[in-house]
């Protein structure tokens, strides 16, 4: 990688959910890793990850930490790629039940949208495998969303500007690094 990527840092929020498994993609592009929890480690990094997990565990947490107003102030400045449950956070609507989101992509996002744990599945996006683990649906597209790729006819990969999501989970295969992490990482290069 070129030495303009290794002056590049990620940072993972790590509140909950699926974080160190971003390491391994992120540093085979010869990019910094970073869990980030506080305010300090936001201003730390160029760019975030909000990771698959919980979307509501994670709502509770920034709500206890009162991050909220911080991290609405980084999205805004620095590119933002929701996974899964952070493409939930992302979505400007939230069905299955509603709940609040940074409404970073004019998206709607319908939450477990394949169903339970037990309807989680792999599939082959963009000729890599990948995981749906209850994962959302995106149920809308508004103007200027750009698919990535789609999935039985619904997006799973979506992007508008400097804000990217996904609804499934690229980390977990352990091919580093996945394309997708290379895209946000152009992204963030853009």
């Amino acid at each position: 990688m070129s030495k303009e990527y290794s002056n590049i840092v990620i940072g993972v929020l790590a509140l909950q959910g699926a974080v160190e498994l971003h390491r391994p993609h992120i540093e085979a592009l010869g990019c910094g890793f970073r869990t980030v929890k506080t305010p300090r480690d936001f201003d730390s990094v160029d760019a975030f990850i909000l990771p698959g997990g919980e979307s509501t565990t994670i709502l509770k947490l920034i709500a206890n930490f009162g991050l909220w107003n911080t991290l609405v102030d980084q999205f805004a400045k620095k590119p933002v790629w929701g996974i899964c449950a952070g493409s939930i956070l992302m979505a400007e609507k939230v069905t299955n039940p509603e709940q609040k989101s940074f409404a970073l992509l004019p998206i709607d996002v319908q939450r477990n949208g394949y169903g339970t744990q037990k309807e989680s599945h792999h599939a082959d996006i963009n000729g890599y495998k990948v995981s749906l683990i209850r994962a959302p649906i995106i149920t809308k597209v508004g103007e200027g969303v750009e698919t990535l790729e789609s999935h039985e006819g619904d997006p799973v990969w979506v992007q508008k500007g400097k804000y990217m999501a996904s609804t499934f989970h690229p980390e977990v295969n352990q091919d580093f690094p996945s394309p997708m992490h290379r895209a946000f990482i152009d992204l963030v290069m853009s």
